[in-house]
């Protein structure tokens, strides 16, 4: 059952309704496709993460084990190369994890709250003294 076409609403506005629409799902679907994309990003990243944190270990024993100082100058190397790569890994976990978007919402909903509990407590103490 279909209702009947409302009388007072014009096609113009119809029209318009539909193009917001059409607009704010656009922008829901890119927002749910970047989601999609970081939620990889973070997987492999985590997985390359535990991946050369094994590798890192290995090498950290092997170092320990050799007494060849040209093999311990090449396991130190590759160290320096893995514990960069690491560090590089858990910069980028943790801006996905942490960033303005995600803030930004509670931020002021502190800023907003906050200030009025102050404002409410700078009247309260006027009228008590």
């Amino acid at each position: 059952m279909t209702s009947p076409p409302d009388p007072n609403r014009s096609p113009a506005s119809n029209d318009t309704e539909d193009s917001d629409f059409e607009s704010m799902l656009a922008n829901v679907e890119k927002s749910l496709q970047a989601l999609k994309q970081r939620h990889h990003q973070i997987q492999h990243d985590t997985e390359r993460h535990a991946e050369l944190t094994g590798q890192h270990e290995q090498l950290k024993k092997q170092l320990r084990r050799s007494k060849n100082p040209q093999l311990q100058a090449q396991l130190q190397t590759q160290l320096q190369k893995i514990s960069q790569q690491l560090e590089e890994l858990e910069i980028r976990l943790e801006s996905t994890l942490m960033s303005w978007e995600t803030l930004r919402e509670p931020f002021w909903q502190a800023v907003r709250y906050g200030g009025l509990g102050i404002i409410i407590g700078w009247v309260l103490k006027s009228c008590s003294s």
